[in-house]
């Protein structure tokens, strides 16, 4: 039997876990569906997937984004991805603590944002600000990998509503 996703949330002190960070294009039946073959962390080029939790596939985002390649998709014997979804649930979010936003020069994140979803527009007398086009963030995790003060967050529409509730 699954758990639900918000129950798992709840009960972990409404704290994301690794054990929420699936590969694209998976859900969270992925744990009624994977075998743990490690295909999917095998082909990734990446090396962003590795194994996690009960042994399942996971994703994180501390050297590299996932650069929604397929391969993970294409060694998997399962039917785990559907490449029909959208790959991932979450998109960016930029906290306080951005460097830009301390006025201090920093566009990392816009620099490794293969979408281009994260612009600098400029401002006056003033270091320009990240703002994110959600509708062309495909959730990667480039930017929270190059990130030098961590300050670029993965969170849920379900999150961002929570948040301003």
């Amino acid at each position: 039997m699954a758990v639900n996703a918000s129950r798992r949330l709840f009960l972990r002190g409404g704290r994301a876990t690794a054990s929420e960070w699936r590969p694209p294009w998976t859900t969270e039946a992925i744990t009624d569906q994977c075998t743990r073959c490690d295909r999917c962390i095998e082909a990734c080029p990446e090396g962003v997937l590795f194994r996690g939790d009960g042994g399942f596939p996971q994703i994180r985002f501390t050297g590299d984004g996932c650069t929604l390649c397929g391969e993970c998709a294409r060694a998997c014997p399962e039917p785990v991805f559907d490449l029909t979804r959208e790959a991932f649930p979450w998109r960016a979010v930029i906290r306080g603590h951005c460097l830009a936003q301390a006025n201090i020069h920093c566009q990392t994140c816009r620099d490794a944002c293969e979408p281009m979803a994260i612009r600098f527009p400029p401002r006056l007398a003033h270091v320009a600000v990240p703002e994110i086009a959600e509708d062309e963030c495909t959730g990667c995790g480039a930017c929270v990998a190059v990130c030098p003060e961590d300050a670029i967050s993965l969170i849920t529409q379900e999150q961002r509503e929570q948040a301003h509730a």
